[in-house]
């Protein structure tokens, strides 16, 4: 990923200043009002602004909604945007909360599923190297600027992981359809890692059978599952619920 795109993620890359940026592009023409508060945010961070002609801006982001804003990123280090599997697992939260895709593949997807974690205050995410969408342009437009703060890291095998998870204190839970097991009704307050699966084919076996519990999200329409991030949204969001209201302390 050398560039990010539209005015939400261009801002909140300037603010988390994780990654440099080298340039920030914007349309001629484009709505000033609008731009100001990035304007200003690039001037405090040293960033340089250019005016570009808007087919410039679509064809850098082969025509994608820019808004007419491209921030172009300097070369990123061997690892770009991710993390190390270590970093989150050894700072996580009290109690930990951690979200693992199995074989997210849909980069519209991930970035919705990363926007979600950020507002859930997820310690990190984690995906697999191969077989799932991995961090983009794409990805960072569709998370409004959370892959700025969202920690990811790529691992080989996720079964090792949840392992290592589980030696950590971590409960691990899948997210499902079919089973008797209503999400709401689990516990979510205790050290988590709740695992999502890929768009199609759901939690893979081998995962799922690592899993300490499976949960589903009751459905009542004619359509029998939900979009993976949309899921994703309901679950963690019902954790946040609860570890704000103290569940395990008013039983």
């Amino acid at each position: 990923m050398n560039q990010i795109y539209g005015l939400a993620p261009a801002l909140e890359a300037l603010r988390a200043r994780r990654r440099k940026i080298h340039k920030i592009l914007i349309a001629s023409g484009a709505h000033q009002s609008r731009l100001n508060e990035l304007v200003e945010a690039a001037r405090r961070a040293g960033v340089a602004v250019e005016k570009r002609d808007r087919r410039e801006l679509d064809e850098l982001t082969r025509h994608a909604n820019h808004q007419g804003v491209v921030a172009l990123l300097a070369p990123p280090d061997r690892k770009g945007a991710y993390v190390e599997a270590e970093t989150i697992l050894d700072s996580m939260g009290d109690p930990p909360l951690v979200v693992l895709l199995d074989g997210v593949e849909d980069p519209h997807n991930l970035g919705a599923i990363l926007r979600t974690c950020e507002c859930a205050g997820v310690d990190g995410v984690f995906i697999p190297e191969h077989r799932a969408a991995s961090l983009s342009e794409t990805v960072a437009k569709t998370s409004a600027g959370a892959v700025e703060y969202v920690r990811v890291a790529r691992v080989t095998n996720l079964v090792p992981l949840i392992d290592e998870l589980k030696d950590r204190g971590l409960w691990v839970v899948g997210v499902e359809g079919g089973t008797g097991n209503i999400y709401s009704d689990f516990d979510l307050e205790i050290p988590l890692a709740i695992v999502l699966g890929s768009e199609g084919k759901g939690v893979r076996r081998l995962v799922r059978e690592k899993c300490d519990a499976i949960v589903s999200i009751p459905m009542r329409g004619k359509i029998n599952s939900l979009n993976v991030s949309v899921a994703a949204g309901v679950v963690l969001f019902e954790a946040l619920r609860q570890r704000m209201n103290g569940r395990r302390a008013i039983k």
